[in-house]
């Protein structure tokens, strides 16, 4: 038996987080195997690189050592958590996953997308999720949720100026257009249920 593989986008503020565990919660009541998991990170690995990456100055990397840094992360996830997961029959739920890499490091960083996709294929043999859900927002209710998330402690990446976050959000519309049967656009306004209740739905052709 094999598992479904359903990573959750978008920019900070939108409540990945917060969702991916209510989403979890929902599936488990259906009596699936849920792993719940997020980059960079997911794996003593990925977690170890993840410091690097969100910590220090903002300068501390460039587009090009950013998105080597996340490819390998990424690599480590896959082989310890995502696969083993999924080998086994599990649901798969990620914050965050390849969408995220073409957005940041290329989208808004001027990085060419073809070669964070080499860069995929070459780390992660190229495993796309069965789904992904973008979360999307007004810039402004996103930008709040994030500072009020954040007390003053973003992290390097999350700190970019306004210009940079709102290209990351370009960059997911763009690819939700350019991949409509895998990207679906998550409407990430009003009560969390509500919220939830849209995701749920979203998956719902996949349900065994």
């Amino acid at each position: 038996m094999t598992g479904r593989f359903i990573t959750l986008e978008g920019g900070e503020g939108a409540g990945k987080s917060t969702q991916l565990k209510a989403l979890a919660q929902r599936l488990r009541g259906t009596g699936l195997e849920v792993v719940e998991t997020r980059e960079p990170g997911g794996s003593a690995g990925a977690e170890a690189i993840r410091s690097l990456l969100l910590t220090g100055a903002e300068d501390r990397w460039n587009a090009r050592a950013e998105a080597l840094l996340f490819a390998a992360a990424r690599a480590d996830h896959l082989e310890k958590t995502i696969l083993p997961g999924l080998r086994r029959g599990a649901w798969v739920l990620s914050d965050r996953f390849l969408d995220s890499s073409r957005a940041y490091q290329s989208g808004a960083s001027g990085l060419a997308d073809a070669d964070i996709l080499a860069l995929h294929r070459i780390g992660s043999e190229g495993l796309l999720p069965d789904r992904t859900l973008v979360l999307t927002l007004d810039e402004a209710e996103a930008a709040a949720r994030a500072a009020k998330r954040d007390r003053g402690a973003a992290d390097r990446i999350g700190a970019r100026d306004t210009a940079f976050h709102r290209r990351v959000a370009d960059a997911f519309r763009a690819y939700a257009c350019q991949e409509p049967g895998r990207i679906r656009l998550i409407d990430a306004s009003g009560q969390p249920d509500e919220v939830t209740a849209r995701l749920w739905d979203a998956l719902s052709d996949l349900m065994p």
